[in-house]
């Protein structure tokens, strides 16, 4: 898949501002400690850290809300959150970035999503060297399902596209991908996913983001081979009906396949300055979705993507690219 100019990315970027993206799913709160390498304990074969810092970004489905907003899009965030302190400090990151929360649902039997992460500082890249979990997977039921298809609706009912973003943390139930289909549709505006499994929920969906181990698990067998991730993608895509399967590859880039039949390897715009990838692959999705709702083509969405996500790798922690940010990033790579 070839690149294309810095000004067709530059008129995409342009008209992406304003657009109404709704994102729906599991939102999290990622904590980040950070600090310095000592010594190992005494008391087991672990570093101890001096610490340094501290800091939280919205993670999860936040994060490619947090991304749509950057590029001055209107982003609307669906998803449920606990009656606790971490809630209260993800809806302050997320209001500073102007992301409207009507669409927030809060379920007090359940903690917010909070994933914290032990980064040792001072090495020639940042290392995590542990991660802890708070959440409940259980899916959502009863009221608070009621209550998220209802905030999707009305959110949707002015939407220019439709995100879902399926961490397998209990939003994105059956109901929910059905209420998701039912508003895009009476809309006709793009429907994408950003799925860690249960691809059989995403029948008809118009783009479809899934991950090579996610890939490799849902048709049960392994991806290793050029002509392995061909034919996966060209699969997923028959089976979920989608216009467009982007398969997610890692070091190695993403293949594309589309309705007209068409199959592209797409290689990492950056591979020589990858510091963390988290995040990445919710770049690509929010980009995608945004570039299209601006009525980019399947290819300048996906390459515009690509170059996005380029940038993200370079960072600690998630982060949120701007349209200079994406420019500077498609301008260096021609050099």
């Amino acid at each position: 898949m070839a690149d294309f100019s810095l000004v067709a990315a530059s008129a995409i970027l342009d008209r992406c501002i304003g657009r109404r993206v709704v994102v729906v799913g599991d939102v999290f709160l990622d904590e980040y400690l950070v600090g310095r390498p000592e010594r190992l304990s005494r008391e087991g074969p672990v570093p101890v850290l001096a610490f340094e810092r501290r800091f939280c970004v919205p993670g999860g489905a936040a994060n490619p809300t947090r991304n749509l907003a950057a590029l001055g899009a209107v982003a609307l965030q669906v998803g449920v959150v606990g009656a606790d302190d971490a809630a209260g400090e993800l809806r302050r990151a997320l209001g500073a970035d102007g992301i409207d929360l009507a669409g927030l649902v809060v379920a007090p039997d359940r903690p917010t999503i909070q994933k914290t992460r032990v980064v040792a500082a001072g090495l020639s890249a940042p290392q995590q060297v542990a991660r802890i979990d708070r959440q409940d997977r259980t899916p959502i039921s009863g009221a608070v399902e009621t209550a998220v298809i209802a905030a999707l609706h009305r959110l949707a009912a002015t939407a220019d596209a439709v995100l879902v973003s399926h961490y397998r943390s209990g939003v994105v139930t059956p109901a929910v991908c059905d209420a998701a289909r039912a508003a895009a549709r009476a809309r006709g505006v793009w429907l994408t996913v950003d799925a860690q499994g249960d691809l059989e929920r995403f029948h008809g969906f118009d783009l479809v983001r899934v991950g090579r181990q996610d890939a490799a698990a849902s048709l049960r067998r392994r991806l290793e081979t050029e002509a392995d991730f061909e034919a996966a993608a060209r699969g997923l895509r028959a089976e979920t009906g989608a216009r467009v399967v982007m398969l997610g590859r890692g070091a190695e880039g993403m293949s594309v396949a589309d309705e007209a039949g068409g199959y592209a390897v797409v290689r990492p715009a950056n591979v020589s300055e990858i510091f963390d990838v988290s995040g990445a692959g919710d770049t690509v999705i929010a980009v995608a979705t945004l570039a299209l709702a601006a009525d980019a083509t399947v290819h300048e969405a996906v390459a515009l993507s690509n170059y996005a996500a380029g940038f993200v790798v370079r960072k600690l922690g998630v982060a949120s690219p701007a349209a200079a940010d994406v420019l500077a990033e498609i301008d260096g790579r021609a050099k």
